[in-house]
């Protein structure tokens, strides 16, 4: 015998309890299957950089712990720390360690400033503004070793043109072995990077500046405040995480580019121009591609220190300021 379920009795009108909708369920599972279509979108990439990044990384960074040597590839035998040891005793790491230093900090402070002063400038309208951003953008679309081969012909010390210009002017009599000299070897390939490097500045601040809001520069004209006032408590505040970003991207990638010194010197002379990722191009050409890995593991490990000591410093300095 069926039996029918007691209902508690309602008042007199008033409408029978509804039924819980199972909202929560399907958005759930709409959730679910976005994430999966998102997920699927997402693994060809995930694939392709796991096959062509990571695989790679992980296999050369084993090599940096075995005899890997192009010219006896029957002994690969596992050596421990024996690269880094050969690193480290050998006399011209200090000198390129030091040059690594140097070539980042010569190389990126004038970048810094001549690309923010190139950004203001062209933040403002005037006639043919876009041709000049087109000029000043050209020359991060060429190779970074076509352009090292460019300024190893312009200092070159017989018929470079900056000799050229340097007698015509008359501040010295003969040329100057640019990139012969020890002396002069840094601050001639110091002076190529930094043309190079101007428009990565100049694009990233002229795209952080046009995000400021023109209201802000009004109302700090209406206050009585200058030009440099401006500049410093508006302007550089506002854009303040773009400039910290766009200095520890540019730190990363000029510790990473051997293209201009290996097109202009080859690291050359006595080593004065090396830096750590031209040594190691040497030592891939010498077949020792050991010692070659151990130091591009010395690379990642010197860059995340500093980008971990860099965006901590950052943290610490926001914390304060709020």
């Amino acid at each position: 015998m069926t039996t029918v379920e007691e209902r508690p009795p309602t008042r007199a009108g008033a409408p029978a309890p509804a039924t819980p909708a199972p909202a929560p369920r399907r958005r759930r599972a709409f959730t679910t299957r976005r994430g999966l279509v998102v997920a699927a979108f997402m693994l060809p990439a995930a694939i392709f950089v796991g096959v062509f990044i990571y695989y790679p990384m992980l296999a050369g960074s084993q090599m940096a712990f075995r005899h890997w040597n192009l010219s006896n590839l029957t002994d690969t035998s596992w050596i421990g720390l024996q690269n880094f040891a050969t690193i480290f005793a050998d006399p011209a790491f200090g000198v390129i360690l030091g040059n690594s230093v140097l070539w980042v900090v010569a190389s990126i402070v004038p970048q810094l400033v001549i690309g923010f002063a190139l950004a203001l400038w062209l933040r403002r309208k005037f006639r043919f503004r876009g041709l000049y951003q087109a000029l000043i953008f050209f020359p991060w679309a060429i190779s970074g070793f076509l352009i090292g081969i460019l300024f190893r012909w312009m200092f070159n010390g017989e018929f470079g043109v900056v000799n050229d210009l340097l007698m015509k002017t008359g501040l010295i009599d003969q040329g100057i072995p640019w990139l012969a000299q020890p002396d002069t070897a840094m601050f001639a390939v110091i002076i190529a990077n930094i043309w190079y490097g101007v428009t990565f500045f100049a694009i990233m601040i002229l795209a952080a500046l046009q995000s400021v809001p023109d209201e802000l520069f009004e109302a700090a004209a209406l206050d009585g405040a200058g030009k440099v006032r401006t500049l410093f408590q508006i302007t550089i505040p506002y854009i303040s995480t773009t400039l910290a970003l766009t200095v520890l991207l540019r730190v990363i990638w000029i510790f990473n580019f051997p293209d201009i010194i290996w097109a202009m010197t080859g690291g050359g002379p006595a080593n004065q121009t090396h830096i750590i990722t031209t040594w190691m191009i040497t030592f891939t050409q010498k077949g020792d591609y050991g010692v070659a890995s151990a130091l591009g593991l010395i690379v990642v490990g010197l860059l995340l220190v500093f980008s971990a000591f860099y965006l901590m410093a950052l943290r610490g300095k926001k914390e304060v300021s709020s």
